[in-house]
């Protein structure tokens, strides 16, 4: 295969960074040595929606687009060489075609690679991914957002694992056939399922790695009991930061974490990041539906009044700054073998934070982290070097269980 030059760039682009002028007018100077870095080193990236955000919103990602965080030329901007593309599966889908809308969304991102072949392939191997950047090829990784397609049949496992699937996220925001998600107060497994406990011992024995993401604090802990090797959170942040949202990970379960040798991506939405802007959409929503209470649903005055709240109460933006402040706090909990990266791109709407609103804007958070004193050999850690570790423990033990 002819090789891509695709890390090659102009001086009008390498302008743009220094100038600040990427992403969105950030107020981020990303310094040469940061594009340097983002450009040489391997940025992997372990949650981005694209797959979904394709379904509803139908764009050719391998060219410049005018929506969405992602696409091909933005993200070799950034320098991102390894995004994992999240085949989301939404609750409503449990036992009503999961496994047909998987199919489907990988089927997209199959198709994507078709359409593109000297941009993207699909890795289905920790070393495929160097290999792929040595091609000059973009990295189309999967990870499943949700275990209801698996629909309680082991089998379903080993199709998606074929298809190039290499992690699933448990559940999502409704407990499952599997485990129960941090966002339903049901708690009806107490935890994993029975049917979840025998599927992370299958993930383990096949290779696929277990997202701890999503699932609830008690399912957390099941996990860690019975998985033997390494687990990761694909897109989760520190919980110290939002006080009561089990959807982040609090100080204990990081440790456990660490001591399972996993790994937590920190991811950006602004929601995950700070408790101001976690807070922001429910007491909007409460506002909201006082006022349709009192003046009617749909009313001339009740949608003035609404319009009226929203303009008095803008978004709350978290910033870069809070992202590292994030990356700083599980660096100095369990040290720096134990973050990673999950931006959650395409996923949360508009609340990405201030300097990191899309995939041109890794060197933004590498400079950010050179800013605080990281060496290139931990950010390299960060980018990739620790969910690199996860993957290839996880392909390890497969190997030496089969």
């Amino acid at each position: 295969m002819k090789k891509v030059t695709r890390f090659s760039f102009t001086a009008l682009t390498l302008a743009m960074f220094s100038l600040g002028l990427s992403a969105q007018a950030t107020e981020i100077t990303a310094s040469d040595r940061a594009i340097r870095i983002a450009q040489e080193s391997m940025i992997i990236d372990t949650h981005i929606d694209v797959p979904y955000r394709l379904i509803n919103d139908w764009e050719d990602v391998s060219k410049a687009t005018e929506r969405g965080d992602f696409d091909y030329e933005r993200a070799v901007s950034g320098g991102l060489n390894a995004p994992f593309m999240a085949i989301y599966i939404p609750s409503s889908y449990e036992d009503n075609g999961a496994y047909t809308l998987a199919n489907h969304l990988i089927d997209f991102m199959e198709a994507l690679v078709y359409r593109a072949p000297e941009k993207f392939a699909i890795p289905h191997s920790a070393d495929d991914l160097f290999a792929h950047k040595e091609a000059g090829l973009m990295s189309l990784a999967m990870g499943m957002e949700n275990g209801a397609p698996i629909e309680g049949e082991i089998d379903n496992l080993h199709h998606f694992f074929e298809r190039g699937v290499r992690y699933i996220t448990l559940a999502h925001s409704e407990d499952n056939h599997i485990s129960d998600s941090s966002y339903d107060i049901r708690g009806t497994w107490g935890g994993l399922s029975p049917f979840g406990k025998e599927l992370v011992v299958e993930m383990n024995r096949v290779g696929m790695m277990v997202d701890v993401s999503h699932i609830s604090d008690k399912a957390f802990y099941d996990v860690l009991e019975i998985t033997e090797v390494p687990v990761i959170a694909t897109h989760s942040s520190a919980r110290k930061f939002t006080p009561g949202w089990q959807r982040n990970m609090n100080d204990d379960m990081i440790k456990a974490l660490a001591e399972n040798d996993g790994v937590i991506q920190v991811t950006f939405g602004s929601t995950f990041v700070t408790t101001r802007a976690n807070q922001h959409r429910a007491r909007i929503q409460r506002l909201v539906r006082e006022i349709n209470e009192r003046l009617g649903e749909g009313t001339t005055r009740a949608q003035a009044e609404i319009a009226k709240i929203r303009e008095e109460n803008p978004y709350p933006f978290a910033t870069l700054k809070d992202v590292l402040d994030h990356i700083d706090h599980i660096v100095d909990l369990v040290g720096i073998n134990h973050v990673g990266i999950g931006s959650d791109y395409d996923g949360v709407g508009d609340t990405l934070p201030v300097g990191l609103k899309d995939v041109r804007t890794f060197p933004n958070l590498i400079q950010g982290l050179l800013d605080r004193n990281y060496s290139e050999e931990d950010i390299d850690k960060i980018l990739f070097g620790n969910t690199i570790r996860v993957w290839r423990a996880a392909e390890a033990f497969a190997a030496q269980a089969n």
